[in-house]
């Protein structure tokens, strides 16, 4: 006889594994349907080279919420996440920029190139931890629909206005701007440092189809900004094992509640009888039975795809086809034989050694320029890869040494801008010349790179679709724009996980509070779920 379930949850992702996990932990019984043979959705780790362990898609952990990590009790199911101490900007005249954990060697660093960026350096990093914090309440609620009138959005409504008075008009205004302004605009206003200013602002146009001069990147650069571990924020980590150690902690959790988790069980469609889900019917013609289904695919594939639209209204269908996802991200992984050789820091140079291998256990970012990023995200938008992209690397095997036999090393390269709509489509060639692209443009600032490269591995926005099914390849599940966000994400009046299906709800990154390692929209929808709103 089948098993009976409360829930189903569409997806075995980082959200679709929390949401169950919250579930379970209320007594719901769940199960979790993932198509491929792994969980973690983007967040998993794979040999892809005999040896050599990738963080293939997702490779950094900062925005995991704490309260997540302490309710789920999730260093007990393994997850250990490794600090990232220092940013290291190559700049083409030989010369570097770099940024460490800690203030005082920064701000040394900073006057090297600045003595105003210096002094500007300790107040920015003042308002924009008070900025993570005012914008923090945001990512621990549904967010309030302010065209509504019901009980609950007006409570929520309240308490926002109260606590956005008491931030006073100081703070009010400096918010404002973050959430309008574009990235490069607002740090203009700050500091005069090219790499400096490059180097924040590219935080402000991973995962979008926006340039640094873009309005609205400002928010995506808080957004990263609110990234926090041990409740510092800014922190970032990479998770020992791979970002898959991630979801396979979460998923340890889960299973620890009692949830069932059924990997290779893809799902082919969401059962609606008069308006009201009744379950799902798998791939294999398979159909299983549960009152409340939650989707952690994207809103795309969810109610296009799964759903489909005779069962929607026209207003919310059309909300939906306007939805942005246009991926612009991909992924370049290389098994090295040998470090990168930076002309900035050379191995045998006058620089020490010390300073060398704490910059390649740190996060490595080629953005020398606004004018740099710029003109990359001039070639996407007229639909061409970046001659010249953005380049956040990180060299995981300096941080665990467990990711590469000995004596040899994985590198990581976060690509931006390799746009999901490229003229003339993505093919295998076209996959092969980005990657060439993307290591011509390393080896201008490591020369020895081609010679240490023993395999690599490239990712195109068309492969993350493919694979992991994410529309178009955005890593967000959507576009992170101001008008794609808050109560409006996916669409108006549909932003609280609740659809027009009873009985159906949502818990990805396409809803609020948004992208990145989170967790947040699969804690929330599961709150939303067991305050009873269930239809």
């Amino acid at each position: 006889m089948a098993a009976s379930y409360d829930a189903i949850v569409i997806g075995g992702g980082h959200n679709g594994l929390v949401c169950a996990a919250y579930l379970a932990r209320a007594g719901k019984r769940v199960l979790v349907l993932e198509r491929r043979e792994q969980v973690g959705g983007a967040a998993v780790t794979e040999e892809i080279f005999p040896g050599f362990k990738f963080s293939v898609f997702s490779y950094v952990v900062s925005l995991l919420r704490p309260e997540i990590i302490r309710d789920l009790d999730l260093a007990r199911h393994g997850l250990h996440i490794l600090p990232l101490e220092s940013t290291l900007t190559p700049l083409p005249n030989g010369d570097y920029l770099a940024q460490w954990s800690d203030h005082d060697q920064t701000r040394r660093e900073l006057a090297r190139h600045s003595l105003r960026d210096a002094e500007a350096y300790d107040e920015f990093g003042r308002l924009m931890h008070e900025m993570a914090r005012a914008v923090k309440p945001f990512l621990g609620m549904p967010a309030p629909d302010p065209a509504s009138l019901k009980p609950g959005d007006l409570l929520g409504l309240a308490q926002l206005g109260r606590y956005f008075r008491s931030l006073g008009a100081e703070k009010f205004h400096a918010l404002w701007k973050l959430l309008t302004m574009s990235a490069a605009d607002y740090l203009d206003e700050w500091f005069e440092t090219e790499a400096l200013k490059a180097t924040k602002s590219a935080s402000g146009i991973i995962g979008t189809l926006l340039g640094p001069r873009s309005p609205g990147t400002a928010y995506v650069l808080l957004h990263h900004y609110m990234g926090e571990i041990d409740g510092v924020f800014r922190a970032w980590g990479f998770a020992k094992g791979g970002n898959g150690s991630v979801s396979a902690a979460i998923a340890g959790a889960a299973r620890g509640f009692g949830v069932d988790i059924r990997t290779g069980a893809p799902v082919a469609r969401v059962l609606v009888t008069n308006g009201r889900t009744t379950g799902v019917a798998l791939e294999s013609g398979e159909e299983v039975r549960a009152k409340l289904v939650v989707s952690g695919a994207d809103p795309r594939r969810t109610f296009l795809g799964l759903v489909g639209a005779e069962h929607l209204p026209a207003d919310f269908l059309e909300g939906i086809h306007r939805f942005r996802f246009r991926g612009a991200s991909g992924k370049v992984n290389l098994a090295l034989g040998e470090l990168p050789n930076f002309i900035c820091l050379p191995g045998a140079g006058p620089h020490s050694s010390t300073t060398l291998r704490a910059c390649l256990r740190g996060a490595i970012s080629i953005s020398p320029s606004i004018d740099y990023l710029e003109r990359a995200y001039d070639d996407a938008k007229y639909g061409e890869v970046s001659r010249r992209p953005y380049l956040d690397i990180i060299i995981p095997s300096m941080i665990d040494p467990g990711m590469a036999p000995p004596g040899k090393h994985v590198m990581s390269i976060f690509v931006q801008y390799a746009p999901y709509h490229v003229n003339g489509g993505w093919t295998d060639a076209r996959r092969e010349a980005f990657g060439d692209a993307v290591i011509d443009t390393l080896a201008a600032y490591a020369p020895n790179l081609k010679s240490a490269i023993l395999h690599r591995q490239v990712i195109t926005p068309a492969d993350i679709e493919r694979i992991v099914g994410l529309s178009e390849g955005n890593i967000f599940q959507g576009e992170l724009t101001l008008q794609q966000m808050f109560f409006l994400r996916p669409v108006p009046a549909w932003a609280q996980y609740k659809t027009p299906i009873r009985g159906l709800y949502q818990c990805g990154s396409g809803t609020h509070p948004g992208g990145g390692v989170m967790g947040a929209s699969g804690r929330l929808a599961a709150r939303t779920i067991l305050k009873g709103r269930a239809a």
